[in-house]
């Protein structure tokens, strides 16, 4: 009896051993974009941010490379989204570095609802960042948000 489970045991270890190649190997290589270390806070009530003071409302703000700035979109009266800029989709493919580095950004469109890669063509919806209309198939990158009635902070 001890003879037959052996070779059971060595057959069970080796495709264990295999399958576990199997899964290490996966091709998805993650999000496509990093937009590096942010940690922002803002007030939004102040006159600076004032198309933040509506629900609906939302502004361009500056952040550090590689990040290519951040949307912040004002979802109700006390929660905030906020989104990086850089496509998801190649957001490299339609740079152009002279003579001025020009790099494609994410756009606010004139709804105010949606966001339009300059490059591509893909489409967001700023309620969640998801995808809309490709090519894209990532949403945007999406940002940690806190607001404790004055002060909303934007981190990752």
């Amino acid at each position: 009896m001890l003879l037959k489970t052996k070779p059971v045991l060595s057959l069970f270890f080796l495709l264990s051993l295999v399958m576990v190649f199997f899964l290490a190997c996966d091709k998805d290589e993650g999000f496509p974009i990093d937009p590096g270390y942010v940690n922002i806070s803002i007030n939004p009530n102040s006159t600076e941010y004032i198309q933040l003071n509506n629900v609906g409302g939302w502004v361009y703000l500056y952040a550090n490379p590689p990040s290519r700035g951040i949307i912040v979109y004002r979802m109700t009266q006390d929660e905030f989204k906020a989104y990086d800029r850089t496509p998801s989709y190649k957001p490299d493919s339609c740079s152009v570095y002279e003579p001025v580095e020009k790099l494609s950004k994410v756009i606010v469109d004139e709804t105010g609802i949606m966001a339009i890669d300059t490059c591509s063509g893909s489409e967001y919806i700023l309620l969640d960042g998801s995808v809309v209309k490709g090519p894209a198939a990532y949403p945007l990158f999406a940002f940690r948000t806190t607001y404790d009635g004055e002060t909303l902070h934007i981190y990752n």
